[in-house]
């Protein structure tokens, strides 16, 4: 009689790009960061049964619309990176398409459950996921697989999720198409505006609500401002707003 699958539980926490600069392209097409990245309370939760003969990833949960396991997503694709295979139950909630890294996060915690720590590898299957396997506070550069870590800096955190999305390839493409723009804090935001122009309307209401300009997390489609800001949701009933702490 063959044994019982092994279940383990993952946590897999959200990231928030504080800052994000490009600073090339390679020959390949892959762009150059130089960007802060934050670990986030927030979090996806997977359900690991090992021991199986075949790979199956499932996902539920409040932000798992639209998200299937068919062998493209990032958790299948980690598993056949670090050459495991599991029954793989996601609970989602980290907004996908919201520039939090959602999906990044989960393949990392198939990583660390792996005992695999080759940031390479990590990279070849998405730029956020080296990072995500680490954690913490970090200067995150090349193609994300350079991570750095910097001292924490612990607070809270204001995020607010339009009911948008947003393509970071489509994001990097108009960022070349427009000739490379720079930006204080986040060099994809014009970049993202043009992919996305609904995204000029969230950025006034969220500065009108909250009495300060918030940031584009990532290629969005995600707006944050440091601090606690959720009375701000009374304004801004039609998206998801969460305060949640970071390191």
């Amino acid at each position: 009689m063959s044994a019982a699958p092994i279940q383990h539980t993952l946590i897999a926490p959200a990231k928030l790009t504080l800052s994000l600069h490009i600073t090339g392209v390679r020959a390949n097409g892959y762009h150059v960061i130089d960007a802060v990245m934050t670990t986030l309370e927030v979090h996806d939760t997977l359900t690991v049964h090992d021991d199986v003969n075949t790979s199956t990833v499932t996902y539920s949960g409040p932000f798992s619309d639209g998200l299937v396991g068919d062998g493209r997503d990032l958790v299948s694709r980690a598993l056949v990176a670090c050459g495991r295979r599991a029954r793989v139950e996601v609970h989602k909630h980290i907004p996908h398409s919201g520039g939090l890294g959602g999906g990044s996060a989960d393949a990392a915690a198939i990583f660390r459950w792996a005992g695999v720590d080759d940031l390479d590898l990590a990279a070849s299957i998405g730029a956020d996921v080296p990072f995500c396997v680490r954690g913490g506070r970090a200067r995150v550069r090349g193609i994300g697989e350079i991570v750095e870590p910097l001292a924490d800096e612990p607070g809270l955190v204001t995020l607010v999720v339009p009911p948008l999305a947003v393509s970071t390839p489509l994001a990097y493409r108009a960022w070349d198409e427009m000739g490379g723009p720079s930006h204080p804090t986040n060099d994809l935001e014009p970049a993202a505006l043009m992919v996305e122009p609904e995204l000029a309307t969230w950025k006034k209401r969220i500065t009108e609500a909250a009495g300060v300009e918030p940031t584009l997390a990532g290629s969005g489609a995600t707006w944050f401002v440091l601090g606690d800001h959720g009375h701000i949701a009374d304004d801004l009933r039609d998206a998801r707003v969460m305060v949640t702490r970071h390191r």
